[in-house]
């Protein structure tokens, strides 16, 4: 083998042949397969670029698209729909209006379960301190009465409320609460 140096300066190179061919043809061979991986690679490469911009033009116009909707429900940029997409808009807006008080109502009901089996374990635990304490059960103590005034003129409540100690069957006032 002859190898030429930068400096012009020629040597010669014999190397012995190993099993199975030249150290120079593995290293062309090496070259070859490494060339060869390299354009496989760019193509590949090339391939998935093409695919990310398809992808973030198809997600941009997605965007776009979902960003004009949310202004319509939001009721802005309304003039230039037609009457079709009005009622389209309306309906979608009655659709998540009754998922949402469904849902509203859902946490109601289960917030009054969770307040009557609280209610349930505070009686549970009134009882046993009133056993303990040696007293007898009774009926409660205090009762509030509230009574409601609506005038259909106004959209004002009022409420009044009086507070009595001791035994229902007194009915004597004793704290009248100003509501």
């Amino acid at each position: 083998m002859l190898l030429m140096g930068c400096t012009g300066q020629s040597r010669s190179h014999a190397g012995a042949p190993k099993a199975g061919g030249s150290c120079m043809q593995k290293t062309i061979d090496r070259y070859l397969r490494h060339s060869k991986d390299t354009n496989i690679n760019k193509a590949a490469v090339e391939q998935n670029v093409q695919l990310w911009k398809y992808e973030a033009a198809h997600m941009s116009k997605k965007i776009e698209i979902l960003e004009d909707s949310k202004r319509k429900l939001l009721g802005e940029s309304l003039e230039s729909c037609s009457i079709e997409e009005l009622q389209h808009i309306e309906n979608q807006l009655e659709r998540s209006l009754k998922n949402i008080r469904g849902r509203k109502s859902q946490l109601y009901v289960e917030q009054i379960k969770q307040l009557k089996e609280k209610e349930r374990i505070l009686s549970e635990e009134n009882t046993v301190l009133i056993k303990k304490c040696g007293l007898r059960p009774q009926e409660p103590s205090t009762i509030q009465r509230e009574i409601v005034h609506y005038d259909h003129g106004t959209q004002d409540q009022e409420v009044e409320t009086e507070l009595y100690i001791g035994r229902p069957e007194r009915g004597i006032p004793r704290y009248p609460l100003q509501g």
